[in-house]
């Protein structure tokens, strides 16, 4: 039985990367997709989950939420593009009106209860406002998996800041301390999957819809990818999120304690892994420390060629 999941995302192009690996998973039935701001504002995070979906024309469609507006002095566009979609500039022909993507999660938690594992690829705002308005739909979910924070890696927003944690310090701290059961997968793991130009080229031209959308949006990509970190390929942590959701046994996990600094004008949103001896770890919280990245990557494979 394919494993239910609902998918929250500020979608770049690692996020179309991960949408599509979730939603023509066999092994995944993706009931929602909700948008949040992060790497663009949150009108475009909405609009871009509608164009994801439009252009991917899944086997079946998902339920889409709305982001809701998130106060911050910085996004990514640098590095997805204007439009956080490698500038492609698509038109929406079923743009509406969903629910915004806190209100999604908790229909969907209480319409499938026990049953749904929520999947965090962006700033955990969406998931920390149901935490606090609505407790017990929270209660309701499987188990959440959230892409964010690093322990040993040097942040990829600023020195020791991961980007979607110093987006919304104040959720993921909340999220983390939830006691509900989390999978946290940190930079650590998320930079050791690492596409080469190669491997991206393979992306038929001539291929299946899905192929053909993602290949547009690998020039800007791997040109971002060169100049903000001097590597040349796309890092997908967000796609490592939908597969740790799917396919668990790919990982080890540790428990830890883990907490979030909410203060400090170079630390604000990095994330603080104790490791001292005797020290519990934080209830419900488990830590990705290592991934089968052949398992992954050929898994992704299969996907992009619609197999």
């Amino acid at each position: 039985m394919a494993r239910k999941v609902v998918l929250v995302s500020d979608p770049g192009i690692d996020g179309a990367f991960a949408a599509a690996a979730a939603l023509f998973d066999a092994e995944l039935e993706v009931l929602g997709l909700g948008a949040t701001a992060g790497n663009v504002s949150a009108e475009q995070a909405t609009r871009n989950v509608h164009l994801l979906v439009e252009q991917f024309d899944p086997p079946r469609f998902p339920r889409l939420g709305t982001a809701v507006p998130l106060e911050v002095e910085f996004d990514a566009r640098d590095q997805h593009g204007p439009d956080g979609l490698g500038g492609l500039d698509l038109t929406v022909s079923r743009l509406h009106q969903p629910p915004t993507t806190d209100r999604l999660i908790a229909e969907l938690a209480r319409e499938y209860p026990h049953a749904v594992t929520l999947v965090v690829l962006g700033p955990c705002t969406a998931i920390g406002q149901l935490l606090e308005f609505d407790p017990d739909a929270a209660l309701l979910l499987e188990r959440i998996v959230v892409v964010g924070g690093a322990w040993r890696e040097p942040g990829d927003h600023g020195a020791v800041t991961e980007f979607h944690f110093a987006c919304d310090p104040v959720a993921a701290r909340r999220v983390l301390h939830s006691e509900l059961p989390v999978t946290l997968l940190p930079l650590d793991v998320g930079r050791r999957l690492l596409l080469s130009p190669s491997d991206l080229l393979r992306l038929e031209p001539d291929g299946p819809p899905v192929a053909r959308f993602l290949r547009q949006l690998v020039p800007f990509g791997l040109s971002a990818a060169m100049s903000h970190f001097g590597v040349e390929g796309l890092y997908l942590p967000d796609v490592l999120g939908v597969v740790a959701a799917g396919h668990p046994e790919h990982f080890e996990v540790r428990r830890v304690a883990v907490d979030v600094e909410l203060r400090g004008g170079l630390t604000k949103g990095m994330s603080v892994f104790d490791t001292r001896w005797g020290r519990n770890p934080t209830p419900g919280l488990e830590v990705a420390t290592d991934v089968d990245l052949k398992a992954v990557r050929r898994h992704l494979q299969r996907i992009l060629r619609g197999e």
